[in-house]
């Protein structure tokens, strides 16, 4: 439970901020949260691979995690490092927004190292709308993986829990805006 209080605070410190934004999807915010200034740093980085780690295992037959270029590219890494560093390797994965256009056109990279069918669960920074996880799960479904679920850092409590498990898929988050804002 200590490393969540030390992840939460790292988090708080270098990841949230209030404000005036606008979000990706168009609308205004009066806070962001930039999970990868968390993420990107070694104690923030460390602690992410540790609880993510955890709770990935909590999974029956999980054996890769992926997640969409850029915001889930420190989580997949810290992962995969930290699981290698307890003897029970997990594989990991990042899925482009787009395909290249050139060379092999992937979607997906590290796809070499995974099985058809194989058990996986999609890392997010931040959940929103959870658009970007269902576009996420499509992309990886097209490549013939199984999808356990969902696990994200941050829940910004703004519908996307709703619309993952509305699709049936487990979802579970670390933190929420809640926690943030405490």
């Amino acid at each position: 439970m200590e490393e969540r209080k030390r992840l939460l605070k790292i988090l708080k410190a270098l990841s949230y901020e209030e404000g005036e934004f606008t979000l990706k999807s168009g609308k205004k915010s009066n806070f962001y949260i930039d999970a990868r200034e968390t993420t990107l740093n070694p104690e923030g980085m460390y602690l992410t691979g540790l609880i993510l780690y955890e709770e990935v295992k909590k999974i029956a037959g999980v054996s890769a995690v992926g997640g969409v270029s850029v915001g889930a590219d420190p989580l997949v890494c810290a992962t995969v490092l930290y699981s290698y560093t307890k003897g029970d390797p997990i594989k990991g994965f990042f899925i482009r927004k787009e395909p290249k256009g050139h060379g092999r056109n992937l979607w997906l990279e590290g796809g070499k190292n995974l099985e058809k069918g194989e058990a996986v669960v999609i890392l997010e920074d931040v959940v929103t709308t959870g658009g970007s996880s269902l576009r996420a799960i499509e992309i990886a479904e097209k490549e013939d993986l199984s999808i356990k679920g969902v696990i994200a850092l941050i829940d910004r409590e703004e519908g996307g829990r709703e619309a993952i498990e509305g699709k049936g898929y487990f979802f579970n988050s670390i933190f929420t805006l809640k926690d943030l804002k405490a």
